[in-house]
């Protein structure tokens, strides 16, 4: 008669330790799934692959550890630990992803810095008056439009990455020739505006326009020309060129504007 209340104790002690032990993993699982997603984030970025293998295996390797834990009665302290440092790992070889990428583009502007200075090295060899000449002809071959703010350089959308305010090496050749003509011509100075169109968060794009047109002004400073005659605006989506309601309006109105001084200096007033 003893046995069968004895059975049911046991029954009852076992049932016990399964529920204790599967009670103990939910506590984990936000910490399992979140070490989960990460690494599924890192694994499928090649450019983190690339730079860094060794920790997207490393955060691998403890992920499944903490699985392997999770999947039968054991510790949810140590699940939460190996999620965790699974979790480490994907950051860490994220942030070595984003410090690679970040010199290797550092390395390409220096370079092109590099190769703008000598072609105007190259250009300097000539005749100043003649090359004088040249640059004005070519600034004003180039998109400008003499308005009553003055001599208005027009460089398009094209020239950045939708969203960024790095500009793209396909800009070089029109900048390199404001920098010859700013330099055959020491007394002008420039302001450099940015413009956006209108979607998206106003405060965003005032701040993208500005940055656009800081990149423009940086290339000039690195280019020798001297940052007094250089200012800076940003006007984001303010006074576009075009409505904003059709892409090819939208593009017209993301632009950067290089309004010229006269030959005296006198620039025209910001908007």
């Amino acid at each position: 008669m003893n046995a069968i209340p004895r059975a049911v104790s046991v029954a009852m002690l076992l049932a016990s330790a399964g529920l204790y032990g599967c009670a103990a993993h939910p506590g984990s699982e936000a910490t399992l799934q979140s070490a989960s997603a990460d690494f599924q984030t890192v694994k499928e970025d090649t450019n983190v692959l690339r730079s860094a293998p060794k920790d997207v295996i490393r955060a691998g390797e403890l992920l499944a550890r903490a699985e392997r834990l999770s999947s039968y009665i054991g510790s949810a302290d140590d699940v939460s630990h190996y999620a965790y440092l699974s979790s480490r790992y994907s950051a860490i070889a994220t942030e070595h992803s984003k410090l690679l990428l970040n010199q290797e583009k550092l390395a390409r502007l220096e370079l092109e810095r590099q190769r703008l200075q000598l072609a105007l090295r190259e250009a300097k060899l000539s005749g100043a008056q003649q090359q004088g000449k040249w640059a004005e002809d070519q600034v004003i071959s180039l998109s400008t439009l003499q308005t009553e703010r003055g001599l208005v350089m027009t460089l398009g959308d094209m020239l950045f990455d939708t969203g960024h305010a790095e500009l793209k090496s396909s800009a070089n050749r029109t900048v390199l020739k404001v920098v010859q003509f700013l330099q055959f011509n020491p007394k002008r100075v420039v302001r450099i505006e940015g413009y956006t169109d209108s979607t998206g968060d106003a405060q965003e794009n005032l701040q993208l326009s500005r940055d656009r047109a800081q990149a423009v002004a940086d290339v000039l400073a690195d280019l020798g020309i001297e940052d007094e005659r250089i200012q800076v605006e940003g006007y984001g989506d303010q006074y576009p060129v075009d409505v904003n309601t059709s892409e090819r309006g939208r593009a017209q109105n993301r632009r950067v504007e290089i309004v010229f001084s006269d030959e005296k200096g006198h620039l025209s007033a910001p908007r």
